[in-house]
């Protein structure tokens, strides 16, 4: 329970990479976090590429980031369609110019970069937006995770292991941070 007291914003949409929503969340609240689905509309039941199924419990656009203390973003294809909208970007943003953490692995970069935070960042994710990462200013480094600055990057599905302890290192470092 090394996160408890901790809140971090769960993105969910259409199309979402099944494992890389439910183990990062589920690993999450192994460790005390509190988290919250959000999505485009409250209460929507989104299907994912593997068929499994998952509900926003809010809609971003009623969130704010000083809030929470952290956003994840899955892959699959929900970071394409999440990313058209100002809602979601604005939400990224402010948690990275908050200084907290953002994490996204596989095609969550999609959401990065439309959200304008990737300049100047080692990044990874998919191979299939590696080119996009880097015209918009990333560096890429092909790694299954790490991070950079605030943000935290995983590569692919096999490396959510990873992906977690990197989640959780860079949750509990910003929580002993915190003001007791």
């Amino acid at each position: 329970m090394r996160l408890k007291g901790m809140r971090v914003v769960y993105l969910i949409g259409p199309g979402f990479e099944d494992l890389e929503f439910y183990v990062p969340l589920m690993r999450l609240k192994e460790e005390g976090a509190e988290v919250i689905v959000a999505g485009l509309k409250a209460g929507e039941e989104l299907v994912g590429k593997g068929g499994l199924t998952g509900r926003a419990e809010v809609n971003v656009a009623d969130l704010k980031a000083e809030d929470f203390d952290a956003i994840v973003v899955p892959g699959g294809w929900a970071p394409d369609k999440l990313r058209r909208y100002e809602a979601v970007k604005k939400l990224v943003r402010d948690f990275y110019t908050q200084g907290k953490t953002v994490a996204m692995i596989c095609h969550a970069g999609l959401v990065g970069i439309s959200a304008g935070i990737v300049k100047g960042h080692e990044a990874t994710g998919s191979e299939g937006i590696k080119d996009d990462l880097i015209n918009a200013g990333a560096i890429w480094r092909d790694a299954p995770a790490f991070r950079s600055g605030n943000i935290v990057w995983g590569r692919v599905v096999a490396d959510i292991p990873d992906f977690c302890r990197e989640l959780v290192q860079a949750l509990l470092e910003q929580k002993e941070k915190q003001p007791k």
